[in-house]
């Protein structure tokens, strides 16, 4: 149908005579011509929209911490949080949660500080608070409490970064901030637990939970 009416029209332009039935398929292939260009156009920005997506990498705005006085007669711990996050760190990610560790007590090692002792109970914690950042990229928890509220016997400092993928970077991330590193070079804390979480989108979350 459409070549038909492309011959018509060329013939009737070479001749001279464009008739009416002309003038109308003529209309016909310029509306034509214009959505083939817009839906051209359109897909065009759309490629260039995905090409200059970047993925930023970032330690949250500030460190935070409270003192062993704060934990009063009442406790808090999420149960509930921990068994659904238990099964989500990978080989790559845990591998790289526990390579901080070695780092951690370098720095503090070159502070004349204690080494930190791996803790599973924040390492649960963490492996919670690094996923609900991708919920919520910071210490208030994504249903509006503290962060310490996971587990609130054991959490009392906390430094968030997000889409750093190896140990080394986002170590050398929390130490360039004042406040992280602060957490980190803590010379009452006596235990450590972290964990990397890799959501569906690719992006890498952490959580370094610190204890007395």
């Amino acid at each position: 149908m459409i070549d038909t009416t492309i011959i018509r029209c060329y013939t009737a332009i070479v001749t001279g005579q464009i008739t009416s039935e002309g003038r109308r398929a003529m209309k016909k292939i310029t509306r034509l011509l214009t959505v083939i260009m817009l839906i051209s156009v359109i897909a065009g920005l759309a490629g260039c929209g995905k090409k200059s997506e970047k993925i930023t990498a970032m330690v949250d705005d500030s460190a935070v911490s409270r003192e062993l006085s704060d934990e009063g007669d009442v406790h808090y711990i999420d149960d509930n949080a921990i068994a659904l996050a238990a099964g989500a760190a990978t080989t790559a990610t845990a591998a790289e949660a526990q390579a901080t560790l070695a780092l951690v007590n370098v720095q503090r090692a070159a502070a004349g500080l204690a080494e930190l002792i791996w803790n599973e109970g924040l390492e649960q914690a963490a492996q919670v608070r690094a996923q609900e950042c991708e919920k919520a990229f910071s210490h208030t928890r994504p249903d509006g409490t503290d962060w310490w509220t996971v587990n609130s016997a054991l959490m009392y400092g906390e430094n968030l970064a997000m889409n750093y993928n190896d140990s080394n970077s986002v170590v050398n991330a929390w130490m360039a901030s004042p406040g992280h590193k602060a957490n980190i070079l803590n010379g009452g804390y006596a235990s450590i637990g972290v964990a990397a979480y890799q959501a569906p989108n690719g992006s890498w979350y952490w959580a370094q939970e610190f204890g007395y």
